[in-house]
C-alpha cells in the first residue's frame, strides 16, 4: 500500500466514500475506513440504497417491525434509509467535531421522483433533516431547473445541502448562485451562517462515457485522439468557475458574515473504461478545497497505486478549454451531451428508487404477520 490517500488528504482533498449499507456500519468497516483510509465523509444515492437493501444483509429485523406496523412502502423505505444515515452520522461525528463541521458528513437524497417539483423538494428536504436529526447530515438536492430555487430556500432555512447531478458549467454557476442567494436569505433571517455547509457534486466519468461513445461512432484519428479528455477538462473548468465565484465581492460580504464556501465535489469518479487508469479521476483532479467521493474500488485502487503529485488542476484551464473545443469541432455539441446526462441521471435514480420500492414491498409482504 502507498501513502497516496494521505498525500491526497494533505493536498486539501477531502476523501468521501460513495457507498453505505447497514452491514458496513455494524461490522465496524466504516469506522475502519475513517481510521485507516483517511475517509472523512459518506455519500449515498438511490442506486446505493437499492443495492444495499435488496442485498438484505442486516435489514430483516427492521423490515419485520415495519411490516407489523403496516407502514406503506414509501414510509418503510424512508425509515430504513434514514436509520442508516443517522447511524453513519454517529460514526462520523468525531470527524465532524474535529474539522469544525467541514467533514464528517453523510448525504441523503430527496426522493428522485420530486426532481422537477420545487415545493415538494423543499418539503422533502425539511422532512429528511428532521427525520435524520443529526447536524452532520447533508440533504442532496438535484441541480435540475426546479431544484435551483429549492436549494436557495433550503439553505435559507439553515439546512446544509449537497447539490447533485451537475454536469454542465452553466448549471454549476447557477448552483453557486442559488447557494449564495440561500446564504443571503439565511443572513436576513438572522441565522448563524457558520453552521451552514454545502458541496456541489460535479459528475466526471459519465461525461467521458457519453462523449467517448460519440467519438467512437465518428471513428476518425481526430476523434480517437480526443477520447478520455472531456470529463477532466469539464471538471477543471468547473474549478475555475468556483475560484471566480468565491473571490467575488458578493461572496466576500457573506464570508465576512461567517459563511463557508460551497466546495466542489467530484462525483462519478469510478473509471468506466478499462483503457484508462483506474485512478484517473482522483490523480488528475487534485486541488485544495475539493471533495472526491469514491466507490470502494476506486478508494482501494488509489490506496494501492494512486499517483498524487500535488495540484493537478492549477494551470490547466487553457488546455481544458481547447479539449472541450476540439470535441465541439468534431460535431459533438457540449450542451446536448450535458442536457442528456442530466435527464438520464434523474431517470436512473428514479428507476433505482422504484426498484427499491418494489423489492422493499415484496419483503414487507413476505414478513407481514398473519392476522389474528
Amino acid at each position: 500500500m502507498t501513502d497516496a490517500l494521505k498525500r491526497l488528504s494533505d493536498e486539501g482533498v477531502a476523501i468521501w466514500l460513495d457507498d453505505l449499507s447497514r452491514k458496513r456500519i455494524t461490522s465496524g468497516n466504516l469506522a475502519e475506513l475513517l481510521d485507516q483510509q483517511h475517509v472523512v465523509g459518506v455519500t449515498t444515492n438511490p442506486s446505493i440504497f437499492q443495492k444495499a437493501i435488496s442485498g438484505g444483509d442486516g435489514y430483516e429485523a427492521q423490515l419485520s417491525d415495519l411490516a407489523a406496523r403496516k407502514l406503506t412502502v414509501d414510509e418503510a423505505v424512508r425509515m430504513i434509509t434514514t436509520a442508516d444515515v443517522r447511524n453513519a452520522a454517529d460514526v462520523l461525528r468525531p470527524v465532524f467535531d474535529a474539522t469544525g463541521g467541514q467533514d464528517g458528513r453523510v448525504s441523503i437524497e430527496v426522493d428522485p421522483r420530486l426532481a422537477h417539483h420545487t415545493r415538494a423538494t423543499i418539503a422533502e428536504a425539511k422532512q429528511l433533516a428532521w427525520l435524520v436529526d443529526r447536524p452532520n447530515t447533508l440533504i442532496k438536492i438535484p441541480a435540475t431547473k426546479a431544484g435551483l430555487p429549492a436549494i436557495t430556500e433550503v439553505i435559507g432555512l439553515g439546512i446544509s445541502v449537497n447539490v447533485t447531478l451537475i454536469f454542465s458549467l452553466e448549471r454549476y454557476r447557477e448552483v453557486m448562485d442559488a447557494y449564495l442567494a440561500g446564504l443571503e436569505k439565511a443572513k436576513a433571517a438572522g441565522l448563524d451562517l457558520s453552521k451552514i455547509r454545502s458541496v456541489a457534486s460535479f459528475f466526471v466519468s459519465r461525461v467521458d462515457t457519453e462523449i467517448d461513445k460519440r467519438l467512437d461512432a465518428l471513428g476518425t484519428p481526430e476523434a480517437k485522439a480526443a477520447r478520455g479528455k472531456a470529463g477532466l477538462a469539464n471538471a477543471r473548468l468547473a474549478y475555475e468557475a468556483y475560484e471566480e465565484v468565491f473571490s467575488s465581492d458578493r461572496w466576500q460580504a457573506l464570508d465576512r458574515a461567517g459563511a463557508h464556501k460551497q466546495r466542489p465535489l467530484w462525483a462519478s469518479t469510478g473509471v468506466k473504461d478499462p483503457a484508462y487508469k483506474d485512478t484517473l479521476y482522483v490523480d488528475d483532479l487534485v486541488a485544495p478545497g475539493t471533495v472526491n467521493t469514491m466507490p470502494e474500488a476506486t478508494l482501494e485502487a488509489t490506496a494501492d497505486h494512486g499517483s498524487i503529485t500535488g495540484n493537478t488542476i492549477a494551470g490547466t484551464y487553457e488546455q481544458s478549454r481547447a479539449e472541450i473545443d476540439a470535441v465541439e469541432k468534431l460535431g459533438i455539441a457540449y450542451d446536448d451531451v450535458v442536457n442528456l446526462l442530466e435527464e438520464e441521471g434523474v431517470e436512473k435514480f428514479e428507476a433505482s428508487w422504484n426498484d427499491l420500492l418494489k423489492s422493499t414491498e415484496a419483503e414487507l409482504k413476505r414478513l407481514a404477520p398473519s392476522e389474528g
